[in-house]
């Protein structure tokens, strides 16, 4: 494996090493020309740019990583910081999946430097990414928010919607939302569906699963049958929705995302010759 992970920095800061640097939702970049990359800074430029909140969390090709922030007014130059989700298809697909770990890495160790039960101050454990706290024995894990997103599909066409807090307000897309406690998988899927959209499915099939760093969402695919119902939207959730055949569709994901892939399925199982 190029990527390792690992919980144990070395004893010494490496001559060089990749910086996955955070602020909000943007994260660092060196730009080259027209090309992109995360930086891979040598260990004098490091201690020079008065890095915080550093963090490491594993190996790429033997060379460490670190995630962590750095002050605006110290960003070197030919760096900048850009949107963590424009860095799609502009970098490896590897370096593109560290910066999503790198960013719930990240996100764990700046929330949780105090304990939510009794406000003391808490400490890293060596041999796992968990912070703990000296007084109650809490222990804080990176969060993780587990979330459906189905692709319900009614005889030859597909129920796309378009979301209140989607960026790109033409774009259409699957359903999905956060799963409730005591809930499965299944009954936020019947209840998130029914909830925006006013309709009822059923045989609701698992698709795959995919890890969504927006902040800390896992996205567990689905494929379900329309069942009963007319679309009646929840305005506070959904601008519009609507049934949509393969060959008349709107503006839609990127197929590297779950969403797409959805609807890519979708759309190869209505044309066959595809598959």
């Amino acid at each position: 494996m190029e990527f390792i992970k690992s919980v144990t920095p070395p004893a010494l800061l490496p001559p060089r090493a990749y910086f996955f640097i955070f602020a909000s939702t943007d994260i660092l970049i060196h730009r080259i020309g027209t090309k992109i990359a995360i930086p891979c800074m040598e260990n004098k430029s490091i201690v020079s740019l008065g890095l915080k909140e550093l963090c490491f969390f594993g190996t790429y090709k033997n060379i460490s990583c670190y995630c962590g922030s750095i002050d605006p007014d110290r960003i070197p130059p030919a760096h900048e910081f850009i949107k963590l989700r424009s860095l799609h298809n502009r970098v490896e697909d590897i370096f593109w999946l560290m910066a999503g770990y790198a960013r719930q890495i990240h996100d764990w160790n700046i929330n949780f430097k105090f304990c939510g039960r009794c406000g003391t101050q808490t400490e890293k454990k060596e041999t796992e990414f968990a912070r703990v706290c000296p007084s109650c024995e809490l222990h804080h894990y990176p969060r993780i928010s587990p979330a459906i997103i189905t692709a319900i599909v009614r005889d030859n066409q597909i129920l796309l919607a378009r979301g209140v807090n989607f960026p790109n307000k033409k774009m259409f897309s699957v359903l999905a939302g956060f799963v409730e406690p005591g809930e499965t998988l299944e009954e936020c899927l019947r209840r998130e569906v029914f909830e925006e959209v006013g309709i009822q499915v059923k045989n609701i099939r698992y698709f795959k699963s995919q890890s969504w760093p927006f902040p800390d969402s896992l996205m567990v695919g689905f494929t379900a049958q329309y069942d009963s119902g007319q679309i009646s939207i929840d305005p506070s959730e959904i601008l519009e929705a609507g049934w949509f055949d393969a060959g008349h569709l709107p503006m839609i994901p990127e197929k590297q995302v779950l969403a797409g892939e959805l609807i890519d399925w979708f759309v190869r199982s209505q044309t066959p010759d595809l598959c």
